[in-house]
C-alpha cells in the first residue's frame, strides 16, 4: 500500500520521467505512471521486482535490481534523465509479512533483515545474526543508542555479548529475550519494534547509505526536477532535512570567513518547510504510515539563481 498517496500524487503531477528508487510493492510506481510518467523502478529485493512486474507489467515502466545507492544504479538514474526521484525508506509490507526475511519479532523468525534478501541486489551482506554474534559492545551500544534512543543501550549490548558466549543468536526470540532481560518483563512490542528497527538500520547501513546517495540523486535530476523522500526514523529524517537545508543555502562557507569561496549560489529550493505527515484517516487504514514524513527538494531551473 503506498504511503502518503495524496502528497505523492501532487508531487508527481507534470512528471514525464520518474524514478521510484525504492520500488517495494509498486504502489508509488503505479501513482507515478498514472500521472503520465515513464517510470524506472529500482529495488535491491528480487522478490519486489518480480511481484511488481507481475502487477504492473512493462508498459511505460522498466526495472533495475539494485540498491539505489550503488554506482551502477546512480549511473542508470542519471541516464534516465528523471524529473522526479522518490525514495520511500520504509520496509515493504511484503518484507515484514514474510517471516523468513527476519524483519519481524514474531516467534521463530530468523535474524536476517537484509533488504535484498541476500540476492544480487545487495551483494549478500551481513545479517542481523552477524551483528548480534560478532559486533563488540561499543559498536552494539552505538546501534541501540543512536538508532533506537535506548538509554540502556550499553547494558543491552553487554547482555547480548554475555548470551552469545553460551549460544549464538539465531532467531527473533533470542533477541527478544535479551531485550526483556535488560528492559524488564513489562517491555513489549513498542520496545521490540524500536530495537529491531535499529538492528535493521545497522544491518543495511541505511543512514550512511542515504547520506552518501542523496547528492548523487539530486545531481541526476534534470533542472526543475524534484527529489522526494519519505522517512520513518528520526535519524533518516535528520539527514534529509539537513541536506535539503544546505543545498538551498546561497553560501556554505564558515561564518567568519571574510570571502566566499564556495559555490555562492543555492542548488535549489526546499518545497516542504515542514514535512508532510499522514492524515489520521490514512493511519487508520495503514498503521505502518504513522511515522512517515515526506520532504521535497526542487533542483534549480537552468539559469535560475
Amino acid at each position: 500500500m503506498p504511503v502518503l498517496p495524496a502528497a505523492v500524487r501532487a508531487w508527481a503531477e507534470g512528471s514525464a520521467r520518474a524514478v521510484d528508487a525504492t520500488l517495494g510493492g509498486g504502489g508509488h510506481a503505479a501513482i507515478l505512471r498514472h500521472a503520465g510518467a515513464r517510470v524506472l523502478g529500482i529495488d535491491r529485493d528480487s522478490d519486489a521486482i518480480a511481484a511488481t512486474r507481475r502487477r504492473l507489467g512493462t508498459v511505460n515502466i522498466e526495472y533495475l535490481e539494485s540498491s539505489f545507492a550503488a554506482p551502477s544504479a546512480v549511473t542508470a538514474i542519471a541516464a534516465f534523465h528523471p524529473d522526479r526521484i522518490l525514495l520511500d525508506l520504509g520496509v515493504s509490507s511484503h518484507q515484514i509479512d514474510t517471516a523468513e526475511r527476519g524483519f519481524t519479532f514474531r516467534r521463530g523468525a530468523p535474524l536476517d533483515m537484509r533488504m535484498g534478501g541476500g540476492g544480487t541486489g545487495d551483494g549478500g551482506g551481513v545479517t542481523a545474526r552477524d551483528v548480534l554474534n560478532t559486533w563488540p559492545v561499543e559498536r552494539l551500544t552505538a546501534v541501540f543508542s543512536e538508532y533506537a534512543d535506548e538509554r540502556r543501550a550499553r547494558a543491552l549490548a553487554r547482555e547480548i555479548v554475555r548470551r552469545r558466549l553460551s549460544a549464538p543468536f539465531g532467531v527473533s526470540d533470542d533477541f527478544v529475550n535479551a531485550i526483556r532481560a535488560v528492559l524488564g518483563p513489562r517491555s513489549g512490542p513498542p520496545d521490540f519494534a524500536r530495537l529491531f528497527q535499529a538492528l535493521r538500520i545497522a544491518v543495511n547501513a541505511e543512514i550512511d547509505t542515504l547520506a552518501a546517495a542523496l547528492p548523487a540523486l539530486r545531481d541526476a535530476l534534470v533542472p526543475g526536477g524534484r527529489l522526494g523522500v519519505i522517512t520513518y526514523h528520526s535519524g533518516e529524517d535528520r539527514v534529509v532535512k539537513n541536506e535539503f537545508r544546505e543545498w538551498a543555502r546561497d553560501c556554505i562557507c564558515p561564518p567568519k570567513q571574510p570571502v566566499c569561496t564556495c559555490r555562492g549560489r543555492p542548488l535549489g529550493r526546499v518545497l516542504t518547510k515542514k514535512p508532510i505527515l499522514p492524515e489520521p484517516e490514512e493511519i487508520a487504514v495503514n498503521p505502518r504510515a504513522r511515522s512517515a514524513q515526506f520532504r521535497v527538494f526542487e533542483r534549480l531551473e537552468a539559469g535560475e539563481v
